[in-house]
């Protein structure tokens, strides 16, 4: 169970506004259950629709007891049922509505239970080759440049996933600016190396013998690459002195 914050300097204390509560604080309270949790974390969470914290007028967070309650939750049905957050959220809205709504029996393995087998993940759409340059608006000898690159790559059966067509579009406008597929290579390699970060993460996971725990490794890294993008975005836009909307 979650306990109320601690008194002290470390733990900080509820503020005075109706007892609310900064995300410093609630990180504190959580990590009495969860160690591991984080601020990006509870962030993501929020930006996923899990908890709506109220905000001051100079933007900051302050997290009610119930939010932090649902946060609790949300952490423990992730830590103890592997469960995706759509399924979570949707579950506690249940409840919250005041509607009947069992827990997916997903989960872990109890004493003397079977583990049901992990849903296999769905199949991404594919694309030919002559739907992947009408798509672009290319051509096959750009379409050849961009694949010794690196930033196009057919499957092993000669088609493209559907990311592919969203690649190729992106480095076409790319090119009315003036900027040719060889200046993206640096895009490339550094997508790369966050790639392989995030695969160094959730590699254990993936290689656990718990059918739910790899099921769970997909949903980490989800949410690490969602992570990783938005860190890549703010990065970019700080470099470049602008802000985005």
């Amino acid at each position: 169970m979650l306990r109320t914050p601690r008194g002290g300097a470390g733990h900080g204390a509820a503020t005075a506004d109706g007892g609310l509560m900064s995300i410093g604080t609630v990180l504190n309270v959580l990590r009495d259950e969860f160690p591991e949790v984080t601020i990006s974390k509870i962030r993501f969470l929020e930006a996923e629709g899990l908890v709506e914290p109220q905000r001051t007028p100079s933007g900051y967070r302050k997290f009610s007891a119930g939010d932090v309650e649902r946060l609790g939750h949300v952490l423990r049905m992730q830590r103890d049922h592997y469960l995706p957050l759509k399924v979570i959220r949707e579950h506690l809205d249940a409840m919250e509505r005041g509607e009947a709504s069992p827990l997916p029996t997903v989960g872990r393995q109890r004493e003397g239970e079977a583990v049901p087998e992990a849903p296999e993940a769905p199949t991404a759409a594919r694309i030919g080759r002559a739907e992947l340059l009408a798509a672009a608006g290319i051509d096959e000898r750009d379409l050849d440049e961009w694949e010794s690159y690196g930033l196009v790559v057919p499957l092993g059966d000669g088609v493209y996933d559907a990311e592919a067509a969203t690649v190729a579009a992106l480095v076409a406008e790319l090119g009315r600016f003036g900027i040719e597929p060889r200046h993206l290579r640096v895009m490339k390699a550094a997508a790369d190396r966050e790639a392989g970060l995030v695969d160094q993460v959730v590699a254990p996971l993936k290689l656990h013998r718990n059918p739910q725990t790899r099921a769970h490794a997909q949903a980490r890294t989800k949410e690490l690459a969602d992570l990783t993008v938005r860190l890549h975005s703010a990065l970019v836009q700080t470099a470049l002195g602008v802000r985005l909307p």
